[in-house]
């Protein structure tokens, strides 16, 4: 079916007037009006006015010592904490999407053995709390005095150490980390790849491709459309996450500013702070978020550029 339109400011042409008729003159324009909604702007400014009274209350607050927030803001002890929150954030990320493809797979498998046990990694990790774990892996070293390798039931040792010495603070919070994460990940990855039609892979195997390879090169390329959205949110889930290294002293972010604060007593400036970097990091990690689930999402109904990368893009477009 051909439909057309009209523009709205170009008269409608008339019929050729007959003999001896006179010329009939042109209707006038359209001038078309666009409905009017007072409702939105009556709401949108006083939703406005609330916002800027809030924040500049919050602002003016003399309690929250702007000065303060400025010491503390680029301290070394905030950073040397910054910079260990990043470093739980990649580390417990890698380990978790690592080890999660991995469990995955073994969900996925036709093998019962390998099944169960999936199952019940997911089961005792992603049921419990996330500082219950890390409070466990803190105080490793009290169920677990030792770890020793040498012959089963036998007073045989090869090598033995002391847990505590093995399993600092750091090392307990990037175990409890990464294997909460994995149990995460395994279901967002097994997603994934169930989404993916099974035709792909018997047209793969029907192509001599090993089922590794087929799982490598055809399945997760294109789970990844429905991994990526998910995980980007695992990413900035964990980097909050982190702060709850601070029960076993884990020197991140939050460790750092609560023992400042338990000197100086200045809670609100340094919570203040923590805030700040937590909101900038959430913020620079939105963007490769965008982009990865652009580029995964070439072709499919409904993906558009986000808001984020298209600022990015006309902003570098304007200063070449």
């Amino acid at each position: 079916m051909v439909t057309s339109s009209i523009p709205v400011d170009t008269p409608t042409p008339l019929p050729p007037a007959r003999a001896g008729e006179p010329a009939r003159p042109a209707p006038a324009p359209i001038t078309a009006v666009p409905l009017r909604h007072p409702g939105r702007w009556i709401s949108g400014a006083i939703v406005g006015i609330l916002a800027a009274a809030l924040l500049l209350g919050f602002a003016q607050n003399p309690n929250l010592d702007w000065p303060t927030v400025g010491e503390y803001l680029f301290a070394p002890l905030t950073l040397q904490g910054l910079a260990t929150t990043i470093f739980l954030t990649v580390a417990a990320m890698a380990i978790g999407l690592g080890g999660g493809v991995v469990v995955a797979i073994m969900r996925l498998s036709p093998n019962p053995v390998l099944r169960v046990v999936a199952g019940l990694f997911v089961w005792v990790f992603r049921g419990t709390p996330v500082l219950l774990q890390l409070i466990f892996w803190g105080f490793i070293g009290a169920f677990l005095p030792k770890i020793v390798i040498g012959i089963p039931f036998t007073s045989v040792e090869f090598w033995s150490v002391s847990t505590s010495d093995l399993i600092p603070a750091t090392v307990a919070a990037l175990l409890a980390l990464g294997l909460n994460e994995m149990a995460y990940a395994s279901e967002i990855v097994r997603a994934g790849i169930q989404s993916v039609d099974h035709g792909q892979t018997e047209a793969a195997h029907s192509l001599g491709m090993t089922p590794a390879r087929t799982m490598r090169r055809i399945v997760l390329p294109q789970a990844m459309r429905v991994i990526v959205p998910p995980m980007g949110n695992e990413v900035i889930t964990m980097l909050k996450t982190t702060a709850l290294v601070s029960v076993i002293a884990g020197r991140d972010l939050m460790s750092n500013l609560q023992a400042a604060y338990a000197q100086n007593f200045k809670i609100i400036p340094l919570l203040i702070v923590a805030a700040i970097w937590y909101l900038a990091l959430t913020s620079i990690l939105a963007v490769p978020q965008a982009w990865l689930e652009r580029r995964y999402g070439r072709g499919v109904a409904g993906a558009r550029e986000s808001s984020t990368l298209r600022l990015l893009r006309t902003w570098k477009g304007g200063t070449k």
